[in-house]
């Protein structure tokens, strides 16, 4: 899972998340959530092994780092939604007008990075 995956997962500016009038819906290419699907379910089967871990009675330093690696596979993810997100979402709302989109991101890059 290298940064190369991670770019071809990039959202272009048709494949982006944004709002319709008052419903907020992703829009994302059948490619990128297909990327981010597979993925997910990934980081679902590494949260089973890490459960098993802790049945078997694991090493707790292998089992920390198992968390690690989850972790990262999570903040992966989130990387690759925030980029659609500031490309599409952030852009379109600007250039509406619609200034208090900029807070909206300043909490969501806060709680990525408080973590």
């Amino acid at each position: 899972m290298g940064f190369d995956l991670e770019k071809d997962a990039m959202l272009s500016e048709e494949e982006n998340c944004c709002s319709s009038g008052s419903e907020r819906k992703s829009h994302h290419s059948d490619k990128v959530k297909s990327n981010l699907v597979t993925r997910l379910n990934r980081i679902e089967g590494q949260i089973r092994g890490i459960k098993g871990l802790i049945e078997r009675d694991t090493y707790c330093d292998d089992v920390i780092t198992q968390i690690s690696a989850t972790q990262s596979a999570l903040n992966s993810v989130a990387k690759i939604l925030l980029e659609g997100h500031l490309k599409g979402c952030v852009v379109d709302r600007l250039q509406e007008g619609d200034t208090e989109v900029l807070d909206e991101v300043l909490v969501t890059i806060h709680k990525l990075m408080k973590k």
